[in-house]
């Protein structure tokens, strides 16, 4: 009789968990679903007939865009055709059956990537130096002319709103400069447009989502946790901020949101003569020639 009871106890509890469970991802996905739409509306990232490919890393972010950005095209006012891409960078150890098997699942259009770009950034990047860099820039080139060959029209990325925070305190600390990623980027050449669906998205919801829906994660092995790259102790900072002081980084993402180029300092942005906004602005994606011919041209985003 008692293990009746108990075995009876141990059901309910089991389903009040998945009731709860349930509700906390529906409400979390209502917030990323809003966020995303309110970011596509603002800057308009996704227009009627596009072509988006999702850029998927294997994170707990570009699975995270993807997921919703399929949730929002059922239901969406125009009509834009989604495709996946992965690049397969050749690391060491990298489970390549993982995305093929998780896209074939949802049934999206697909295109898996291989180049051997881990053995290039391993012959041209100094044991001890971080490599985020040089893979960054291969990564991108690779991506964006894949995309131009495939009548691509935006390039989605999994960027989030803590990652636009993140590059404007290294800009600022590390480079001398007031700017971040903006959530949609044209190059000056018309080749490529890069938009970030997830620019208003905090972080930690976005790894709480990958958690409820189990999202088979990829890590990065390439170069290995890297403890001491710059962005690691910007992100270091934000959390302790954001433990010490909630609500101090929704504060520091309303000002990237609202500049006032006349209380700044940058005579290019501002005619302090004439008391006017002049139109600025440098380059948003450069051209280089690359140092491996057999990767063709390469675009790089300067971050």
């Amino acid at each position: 009789m008692s293990e009746a009871i108990t075995a009876n106890s141990d059901a309910v509890l089991s389903s009040e968990a998945e009731r709860r469970q349930k509700l906390e991802f529906n409400k979390l996905q209502k917030r990323l679903r809003r966020e995303m739409g309110q970011a596509i509306a603002d800057f308009s990232m996704i227009e009627a007939g596009d072509k988006v490919m999702c850029c998927l890393s294997g994170g707990k972010d570009s699975y995270a865009m993807l997921d919703i950005l399929l949730n929002l095209q059922k239901s969406a006012p125009v009509r834009f055709e989604l495709i996946a891409v992965n690049l397969d960078q050749k690391q060491p150890g990298f489970p390549e059956e993982v995305l093929p098997d998780y896209l074939s699942a949802l049934g999206i259009e697909y295109h898996i990537i291989e180049k051997d770009t881990y053995s290039i950034v391993k012959e041209k990047v100094p044991e001890g130096k971080t490599t985020c860099g040089l893979c960054s820039r291969l990564r991108r080139g690779i991506l964006y002319n894949f995309a131009e060959e495939h009548g691509v029209t935006k390039i989605a990325l999994g960027h989030h709103r803590d990652d636009l925070l993140e590059t404007l305190f290294l800009n600022m600390f590390y480079g001398g400069k007031l700017k971040s990623m903006p959530p949609v980027l044209h190059s000056d050449d018309g080749r490529n447009t890069v938009i970030r669906p997830l620019a208003y998205s905090r972080e930690k919801d976005i790894a709480r989502y990958a958690r409820l829906r189990e999202f088979p994660i990829i890590p990065c092995n390439l170069c290995g946790s890297q403890e001491n790259l710059q962005r690691q102790v910007i992100k270091d900072m934000f959390q302790t901020w954001d433990r010490q002081h909630p609500g101090r980084l929704e504060t520091m993402f309303r000002a990237l949101c609202n500049v006032e180029p006349s209380h700044l300092a940058d005579t290019a942005l501002y005619d302090f003569r004439e008391g006017s906004r002049r139109a600025g602005g440098g380059q948003a994606v450069g051209t280089v020639e690359p140092e491996a011919s057999d990767f063709g041209r390469l675009d790089v985003l300067n971050i």
